[in-house]
């Protein structure tokens, strides 16, 4: 027990949180404010992140005991009135890191993946990606250096952390006086907002000071509009990641010179192209059927994430135990698990084969911990087998995915003709997997 990390208890604390959010939303006939989809990105881009966070975080602590004890310019006290300065500090920093987060393109690159959602409610605040904790915990450094004992930042940035992930909601309204204080969940809706009034505005995450004093303030006058201007089309978790950073590489690419490219990757996100990324959706995201099918999904992909929620929480309370091998597997299973689940919003057909990477993992692991590692080759020729026998990715397309026909407004003929569709697509999609076999 002595070697539980207690964090971890925060995990499920959070979706506690996110389940009284949504079912006080569903008491007051706002249910509208979540969307299944939605949420799903936001948790699984949140597990990532937490995930991986457990191999870098001792390494910030490092980073700041050792920015303390070498270049500290001062040498501050542990006094109650130090941690009223520190809070104070600590959102000072947190204001500039985050305006330049909107404001150069390869920081950009790494936040806007928090603004990406056109819902605003907890759960958007689990959009944190492992590149934006990178950068900002550089930009910590400043509180070691000042001579803030690492420790101290540390708890303040926890309190810091905790009270910004209540100001993702639509439940509470205005404060009143308060919004001329603290930064509200409606002062950060507007900065979560793609109106253009509210654009580049209420950059602090606890106080307001900092946006009267720059000129970033903006209180709530019309509802916002959340997302961002150019909305991504596409729940995928890579896409989602990564989608920016291919469109910094796409419009070098299209600059001539050294200073040119630069000026790109230091410049500021308006300026940059926009027909870029219509271009490269249509490049790497599959074309979206018209077709009034879909796999139906939720029961399997509501399974993998409460799979992927215990792990993270496990690993989480037993970091500090866990073997080079655990720590191996656990990553690799619950990143590609989460790559599964954005391909199953998106409806991607190669989901099979990842579901047959993740399994060849597994068996790999379990072979490993009971030294039958050379054995691996059995469940992988066993898949092979079975595929060329039964053709099993129809029979998980078919039977585990499965395929509903979407009931919208349409008339009995046009419902018959959307299943005789799905029953089309079924029989095709065996006919090619045989011959594809061949």
């Amino acid at each position: 027990m002595n070697n539980i990390n207690y964090l971890a208890f925060a995990i499920p604390a959070f979706f506690i949180f996110l389940y009284m959010e949504y079912a006080i939303a569903l008491h007051l006939k706002k249910g509208h404010l979540f969307k299944y989809e939605s949420s799903v990105s936001n948790v699984s881009i949140g597990i990532a992140e937490r995930l991986l966070n457990l191999f870098i975080a001792a390494s910030f602590y490092d980073l700041f005991y050792f920015v303390y004890k070498n270049y500290a310019l001062f040498n501050i006290p542990n006094v109650w009135w130090v941690w009223a300065i520190l809070i104070l500090a600590t959102d000072f920093v947190w204001y500039w890191y985050h305006k330049l987060g909107h404001q150069v393109n390869f920081l950009w690159a790494a936040h806007i993946v928090h603004h990406q959602s056109e819902e605003f409610n907890l759960s958007v605040s689990a959009r944190i990606t492992t590149f934006q904790a990178l950068i900002r915990n550089i930009f910590w450094c400043a509180l070691p250096f000042a001579g803030f004992h690492p420790a101290m930042v540390i708890t303040i940035l926890t309190v810091h952390g905790a009270y910004s992930f209540f100001t993702h909601t639509q439940l509470i309204g205005k404060l009143g006086w308060l919004e001329n204080i603290l930064i509200t969940p409606s002062l950060h809706g507007i900065h979560h907002a793609s109106d253009d009034k509210y654009l580049d505005k209420n950059y602090g995450d606890v106080f307001v000071f900092w946006d009267k004093l720059f000129g970033t303030f903006q209180k709530e006058e019309e509802a916002p509009k959340y997302g961002l201007t150019h909305p991504i089309k596409s729940y995928s978790f890579l896409w989602q990641h990564f989608h920016y950073y291919f469109e910094l590489a796409e419009a070098c690419k299209r600059e001539n010179g050294f200073k040119n490219k630069l000026n790109i990757i230091f410049g500021n996100p308006a300026t940059l192209n926009q027909d870029i990324r219509p271009i490269l959706e249509k490049r790497f995201l599959q074309h979206k059927s018209q077709d009034r099918y879909r796999f139906k999904f939720k029961k399997y992909l509501n399974f993998q994430l409460i799979v992927c929620i215990a792990l993270l929480t496990f690993t989480t309370a037993f970091f500090g135990s866990l073997k080079l091998d655990d720590k191996i597997f656990i990553p690799l299973f619950l990143l590609i698990t989460l790559i599964n689940c954005g391909a199953l919003l998106e409806q991607r057909r190669w989901i099979y084969y990842l579901e047959c990477l993740r399994l060849i993992l597994v068996f790999a692991y379990v072979f490993f911990k009971f030294d039958l590692l050379g054995l691996i080759f059995l469940p992988t020729i066993s898949l092979i087998i079975l595929e060329r026998t039964f053709a099993l990715s129809h029979v998980y397309r078919v039977y585990v995915l499965q395929y509903e026909t979407i009931m919208s407004k349409h008339s009995p003929t046009e419902i018959n003709i959307a299943h005789d569709s799905v029953i089309n697509n079924k029989n095709k999609l065996y006919t090619d997997e045989k011959i594809e076999s061949k």
